[in-house]
């Protein structure tokens, strides 16, 4: 019953965002913008629940027609590299974006650019995937349109986690063209840690992957990691994406994070 509730929900939400998507909304001439691109955790595999379906408050979402209009979950839905729409749900964009508007008071931009399953290297720069072009490509736009670039937020690495030394060397280098690219050397870069459960088929599962990423701002300057302590599975122990109330505290570690940076600017 509840499930059916769910979709009927979102079916909803899709015609009337699908119309809203065709004018541009009333939005802030100038906001802080900010990217969130990764694999499925940063798109959002998590059940959105009614309590997660609201209209966020001073939060922009960038849709397909290269505007911004006010931010409802799934907020991976415009990624011009996404899976299937009904695989899009609960990332940690949402509680993010939320505690970032809270706590700044400022209008909040957000580029959600994801896909699911996807590998390092479809994500570096000149991957026959074009993963790194598409993020690109949306943030210059998001800019023409007002947001003043704030920080970039990466979850990925399931896809990877066997290899982190080769992973950290690929990660050094996607952050370096980004940083080129966009012409802000400084530009914040905030990466997330994977599930700490053992989902793998590998005795030290993921562990060496998350001590890498708890390193990366010995090897990436003006950078900083997120942990996944406690953050719980959508399905079971051999599901690698996290749950509804797991997300929600994700982002909200993410934002936490980011306002580091804030008080350096």
């Amino acid at each position: 019953m509840l499930r059916s509730i769910y979709l009927l929900s979102f079916l909803l939400l899709q015609s009337l965002f699908a119309f809203a998507g065709n004018v541009k909304e009333n939005v802030p001439s100038s906001f802080d913008l900010y990217v969130c691109i990764g694999q499925s955790n940063m798109a959002g595999r998590a059940t959105l629940t009614p309590e997660v379906m609201d209209t966020l408050q001073n939060v922009y979402l960038l849709n397909d027609k290269g505007n911004f209009e006010p931010a409802v979950n799934p907020l991976n839905r415009y990624s011009t590299v996404r899976k299937d729409l009904s695989m899009q749900r609960l990332g940690p964009a949402y509680g993010f974006a939320k505690e970032m508007a809270r706590q700044t008071k400022r209008p909040v931009g957000l580029v959600v650019n994801a896909r699911g399953g996807s590998s390092i290297n479809s994500w570096l720069k000149g991957s026959k995937d074009g993963y790194y072009e598409e993020a690109l490509s949306r943030v210059r736009i998001a800019m023409k349109q007002g947001g003043v670039l704030k920080a970039i937020l990466w979850h990925q690495g399931e896809a990877d986690c066997s290899n982190p030394e080769a992973y950290k060397q690929k990660l050094i280098s996607l952050v370096k063209d980004l940083r080129e690219d966009l012409d802000m050397p400084d530009l914040p870069v905030v990466v997330g840690q994977i599930s700490q459960w053992n989902w793998t088929k590998r005795e030290a599962g993921t562990v060496p992957f998350n001590q890498m990423i708890k390193k990366v701002s010995s090897f990436i300057p003006y950078s900083d990691w997120v942990s996944s302590k406690g953050l719980g599975w959508y399905k079971d122990e051999k599901d690698p994406h996290f749950n509804t109330e797991a997300q929600l505290l994700l982002g909200k570690r993410y934002a936490k994070k980011i306002l580091k940076f804030y008080k350096h600017q």
